[in-house]
Formats: structure tokens, C-alpha cells, sequence
């Protein structure tokens, strides 16, 4: 199963994730996400973050997680490639870690920037392998 892929859209960057659990999808999409500021391949799981989330619906949840983590490379140039979540679908729970370091120009590539995450065509999908994720990132 394909982790994520980008789709076209006229201003941003639309991406679909995919996942067997509703977890590997959400950590797929914050791949993405971060895929589009850098090269994740080479961002070395050294540092972690922990998160803690709540939301109203899954695809607030999934909105407020992909907000996090951009405020972790807004405000400490936190680039992330691992993720180690658990998601409480009865309470709209998130708990997790995201795992990366420190955007190093000598090592990173430097990509496009991702402003901010949106509602726009987002969805959460259950299907028959898994979980599909859908939704549009600020650039």
C-alpha cells in the first residue's frame, strides 16, 4: 500500500494518504505534509515531540494534528519523518510522538513551505483495506 500522493490543485498542494489503520493514515498524511517542505528520507528520527489532541469529529482531529506539527517547524524548525500515534475514535483522541530534527540547510533540502492546513476537500474515508485521508495544505 502507497503511503501517500499529491494531487493537483490551483494555488495549494493536495494530498491523499492511505493507511491500514486509521493511525498509519493520519502518520502518512503528516509524511506528506512534511515531503512537501523537504526530503523526509533524510530527516534522522533523532529528536520526538509529544502530542496530545482532542477534537469535535476525526477530520477536526486530523486537522488540529497537521496544525501541531506545522507549529513545531514554524517555531523550531521541527522537520518530522516518524510517527508513533494512537487514536481513540469513541473520545476523538489523539496521543502520540513525532520523530524527526532540526531543518539543517547542509543536509536538507529546502523545499516548499506549507502555511497552514485547511478544511478544504477534506474527508476521512473507511474503506474495504483501510483508511484513505484527503485534504489540502496553505502554501
Amino acid at each position: 500500500m502507497r503511503q501517500f500522493e499529491f494531487f493537483e490543485h490551483t494555488a495549494d498542494v493536495g494530498i491523499k494518504s492511505y493507511g491500514r489503520s486509521l493511525e498509519e493514515a493520519f502518520s502518512n498524511a503528516a509524511l506528506g505534509v512534511f515531503e512537501v517542505i523537504t526530503d523526509t528520507s533524510k530527516v534522522r528520527p533523532v529528536e520526538y515531540r509529544e502530542i496530545y489532541l482532542n477534537g469535535y469529529d476525526l477530520e477536526n482531529l486530523l486537522y488540529k494534528w497537521i496544525e501541531e506539527l506545522l507549529y513545531y517547524y514554524d517555531s523550531e524548525l521541527m522537520i518530522f519523518s516518524k510517527f508513533d500515534l494512537m487514536i481513540d475514535q469513541d473520545s476523538i483522541t489523539l496521543e502520540g510522538k513525532a520523530w524527526g530534527e532540526r531543518f539543517n540547510d547542509k543536509i536538507h533540502e529546502r523545499r516548499t513551505v506549507v502555511k497552514a492546513m485547511t478544511y478544504h476537500q477534506l474527508s476521512i474515508e473507511k474503506t474495504e483495506s483501510g483508511y484513505v485521508i484527503t485534504f489540502v495544505v496553505d502554501i
